[in-house]
């Protein structure tokens, strides 16, 4: 069993992430989620948002891990249940695969809350449990699952750098409103 956690801070509200998040799939930053099914989507008596939700997901699995898997088929299904709560604004995700499981499982999740000090920031919490089951090499597969998994979320833009480029951006339009040219803006 691999255990994988992780934290990010976006630099971003909690409504803006949270409405990014439930559309982050399809996208092309992280291709091997190939389809999105709503399964079922209510509202419970506190209002909030429960989301069922099938994944269609294509592994890129290099050819060896193929054989030692003993199996060809890479596509495969995730089930996910999320569940935003705008009232304690908190969203908490849940996902593990339903199929291949006779040969590995992966339970992630996923919880954004507001960050502690700065409500204009969100916090995401992730967190991944891979077991590859009765192969040999299985905790080297793990780690190579548990890789992908970490590489994926290093994708997500860092905050500090939003905040920057929202400054600038912010710069160049008052800097054109104000007659200048572009290119008379310094970085601080």
């Amino acid at each position: 069993m691999k255990i994988w956690s992780s934290e990010h801070v976006f630099g971003h509200p909690w409504d803006t992430v949270i409405k990014a998040a439930m559309r982050k799939y399809p996208n092309p930053m992280n291709p091997c989620v190939v389809g999105v099914d709503v399964l079922e989507r209510s509202v419970d008596g506190r209002g909030r948002l429960h989301s069922h939700r099938l994944l269609s997901t294509e592994w890129g699995l290099p050819g060896f891990v193929k054989a030692i898997l003993g199996t060809s088929r890479t596509l495969t299904y995730i089930k996910e249940h999320s569940v935003v709560d705008p009232v304690e604004k908190k969203m908490e995700l849940c996902s593990t695969n339903i199929t291949l499981t006779n040969l590995v499982s992966v339970n992630e999740r996923l919880v954004y809350t507001p960050h502690p000090e700065d409500p204009e920031l969100t916090v995401l919490t992730q967190e991944a449990i891979i077991t590859v089951k009765g192969i040999s090499l299985g905790s080297y597969l793990e780690s190579l699952m548990a890789s992908t998994i970490s590489s994926n979320a290093r994708k997500m833009p860092h905050p500090k750098n939003q905040r920057r480029k929202k400054e600038r951006t912010k710069e160049k339009k008052e800097g054109r409103r104000k007659g200048r040219k572009k290119e008379e803006i310094s970085e601080p």
